[in-house]
């Protein structure tokens, strides 16, 4: 790797960059992928939801940025094998790739079902798995790098969240093994862990009947929330030029619940 600060097209950060962004239709997503089109990226936009898609989509061109966009179900391996020849066809090459979607929940983890862990596990480790691996040919040519986004569920223990616990740990672990393994290739994988984010997916999070108020309560440092701007920030440097030595890192966003 060479420094690259004495690069005039720095403060672009990501002129001429190609980004896949999934979970765009979502709130932390769509604030990603229109951080990372507001800093010249053209950004491929996926998602379960195709309306949620096609209107973060819109919200970029009407900012006068580039974007495409499609329906994308990371669980299922040859689709994103699928979207990722597309973006390679029609775009040239991934440069970043940004691994948002995800899902949660909270119950008793007696009352956990399979099927729900099973689930979280397929959309939050499986699905970034899938697209790092699809994606590796074109980011090895590019010397493109990977952001995942986990949690700090991926860091510590939550009560009454294991399985989503589990797959965010299992994120972590294969963001650093895929540093690990690349770094020396020049591809970067690291992953950014927020603490409570103001999005819908926290309504999943609503503690179950009966739980314990000071096990909740040291889940948390401070009561204010984050927006998703906060996170898209930390997305958008992880996969700039300035943290071309930053790999394997697992950085926490979270007002300093994880500090001690």
């Amino acid at each position: 790797m060479t420094e690259p600060f004495d690069d005039p097209t720095l403060a672009l950060r990501y002129g001429g960059k190609v980004a896949l962004v999934t979970g765009a239709a979502g709130v932390i997503g769509r604030a990603v992928a229109l951080r990372l089109a507001d800093e010249e990226a053209t950004v491929w936009c996926v998602d379960v939801v195709e309306e949620g898609v096609a209107e973060t989509v819109a919200l970029i061109e009407a900012a006068g940025a580039n974007a495409r966009g499609g329906r994308l179900d990371v669980t299922d391996d040859a689709a994103c094998r699928a979207t990722v020849a597309a973006v390679v066809d029609e775009l040239g090459g991934v440069d970043v790739l940004c691994n948002i979607a995800g899902i949660g929940g909270s119950a008793h983890t007696v009352e956990e079902t399979a099927a729900r862990f099973d689930a979280m596990f397929q959309v939050n480790a499986a699905g970034p798995f899938h697209l790092i691996q699809s994606a590796l040919p074109s980011l090895l040519e590019r010397g493109g790098n990977i952001v995942n986004l986990a949690s700090t569920a991926g860091v510590i223990g939550q009560a009454y969240c294991a399985a989503y616990c589990a797959s965010k740990h299992a994120l972590v672990g294969l963001t650093k093994a895929v540093a690990l393994e690349y770094g020396r290739q020049g591809i970067r994988c690291n992953a950014v862990c927020p603490g409570q984010v103001d999005t819908g997916i926290i309504a999943s999070f609503m503690p179950p009947e009966g739980a314990s108020g000071s096990l909740i309560a040291r889940q948390f440092l401070t009561r204010d929330s984050q927006g998703p701007d906060s996170v898209a920030s930390m997305v958008a440097y992880l996969g700039s030029p300035e943290a071309w030595y930053v790999n394997g890192a697992v950085l926490t966003i979270d007002g300093g619940t994880t500090a001690g």
